[in-house]
């Protein structure tokens, strides 16, 4: 079965940074694009980021680009999301996903930026 494991969250000031975790298993995840998602309270889910299966090209949503990093280190089933100068509008909680369309998520894990 698919599973994934997000981790890294926290309660953090505007302006500083958090790394996000999410742990894969029950797939092959080298053959695979991944992606972060992220959901705020009274808001739909949104793509955050995605990442090519290899990791040669990244995406982001306009609202992150040039704060946020997508990175995978394949031999550890592991997709990264580095986040710089947050800001409390990015609060939320924050999922993994196997590509776009797939139907398994994680538990998420919930960031919070505040003063």
């Amino acid at each position: 079965q698919v599973q994934l494991v997000e981790s890294g969250g926290g309660l953090v000031q505007p302006g500083g940074s958090l790394r996000l975790s999410c742990v894969a298993s029950g797939f092959t995840f080298r053959s695979y694009p991944m992606a972060w998602y992220r959901q705020a309270p009274g808001k739909e889910r949104e793509l955050v980021a995605d990442i090519t299966s290899a990791g040669g090209i990244t995406q982001y949503t306009d609202s992150v680009k040039g704060r946020f990093t997508i990175s995978r280190d394949n031999a550890k089933n592991t997709v990264y999301l580095q986040m710089n100068s947050l800001k409390p509008d990015d609060t939320a909680v924050y999922y993994c996903r196997r590509g776009r369309y797939d139907a398994n998520w994680g538990q998420g894990t919930q960031v919070t930026v505040s003063s």
